[in-house]
């Protein structure tokens, strides 16, 4: 039968069967063309997991904008899966092991780099980083990790309550101030003050810690669940980061939250991202690496993550610029080679 001569002979003068049976031949022409571009659409559509810590992935992070955006041009699906911070995220992906669904791993700080090296997670990402214009204080040269924000470690203090806030670590341990800060074992910025108590106090840092001890009202296991007590008015200082007043400006439309500025300076702290070893969509991972960089991108978590952006060229509201501070540093190596005996004198004198 042929088709054509059939429908042409509907259009003339139908008989009530012939019509019937256009109708049901064009119907099925119409099915067949259309069902197969859906389900190739949908089946050909890539999926990238990263896997990153859960305030990135709250609905007041940065995740679900760069999710947005990321999808918009990649023309794939992105899943995060979150743990609850940096250190957290590297424990699940080692014992996950080749077993791990994560494409991408972002959240790491780079002092937790020569971890992710020993335990082979991560493999080169081959982006050109010199066509980016990385801040040159950064220095970041790194074949495996790119840079997505950095910041400072610091306490901050609501300044409704208090009246003399403390002008450095050493007059923090000594007063009577209360304090919140994060475990070490399982937080990257209670790693930063177990980094930045060794490396102001080196030998005398069990009595420094012994000290703080005596003030400490709690240690939380991450960043979001000590914020909050802070926020509740359970301590007068939380270890945080110089750039979190910028969210309450900015977002609250609050000016009473202020981070410290110590004499002894602040330990920086560069949050990384970087391909799993693992990653069953390597091309598309870098694609999300070298995404990370852009501008656009940079602004946006700058002011979702509030951290500092890695470019020199992103434009912000001023309070980022006030986050700035006097600069530490520490070779993630020699913290890599001392962290057990770190943790031990932590833990010996904050009882834990």
């Amino acid at each position: 039968m042929n088709l054509s001569s059939n429908c042409a002979g509907c259009i003339l003068k139908p008989e009530p069967s012939v019509k019937k049976i256009c109708r049901l031949q064009t119907l099925w022409m119409i099915l067949l063309v259309s069902v197969p571009m859906i389900n190739t659409s949908a089946s050909e559509r890539p999926e990238l997991t990263v896997y990153t810590y859960s305030s990135f992935t709250s609905s007041w992070g940065p995740g679900p904008v760069l999710k947005e955006a990321f999808e918009s041009v990649c023309e794939c699906q992105l899943n995060y899966v979150s743990s609850d911070d940096g250190v957290s995220l590297l424990n699940r992906l080692r014992l996950e092991g080749n077993r791990t669904r994560a494409d991408v791993v972002m959240g790491i700080d780079h002092m937790l780099i020569p971890q992710m090296f020993s335990a082979e997670l991560v493999k080169q990402h081959h982006i050109d980083l010199e066509a980016f214009p990385l801040k040159p204080s950064l220095n970041w040269q790194d074949p495996y990790f790119v840079p997505f924000d950095y910041g400072y470690f610091a306490f901050i203090y609501d300044q409704e309550r208090i009246d003399n806030p403390v002008q450095s670590m050493q007059e923090l341990i000594q007063s009577d101030a209360t304090v919140i800060y994060q475990d070490p074992r399982t937080s990257t910025p209670g790693q930063g003050l177990m980094h930045w108590i060794q490396l102001l106090y080196q030998h005398e840092a069990v009595d420094a810690w012994r000290q703080l001890s005596q003030n400490t009202v709690t240690v939380t296991k991450g960043w979001s669940e000590a914020y909050a007590m802070f926020l509740q008015g359970e301590a007068d200082y939380v270890l945080s980061y110089t750039t979190s007043p910028a969210y309450h400006q900015l977002v609250e439309e609050k000016e009473q939250y202020v981070a410290t500025i110590f004499s002894e300076g602040h330990l920086a702290q560069i949050e990384v991202a970087g391909v799993s070893a693992f990653s069953s969509q390597p091309e598309l991972a870098r694609q999300f690496l070298a995404f990370l960089l852009e501008a656009d991108t940079q602004a946006m978590i700058a002011q979702h993550n509030w951290m500092l952006p890695v470019r020199s060229d992103v434009s912000l509201p001023d309070v980022f610029a006030e986050a700035e501070r006097d600069t530490l540093w520490l070779a993630p190596e020699e913290a890599e080679a001392n962290r057990r005996d770190w943790l031990r004198v932590w833990r010996s004198a904050a009882g834990r």
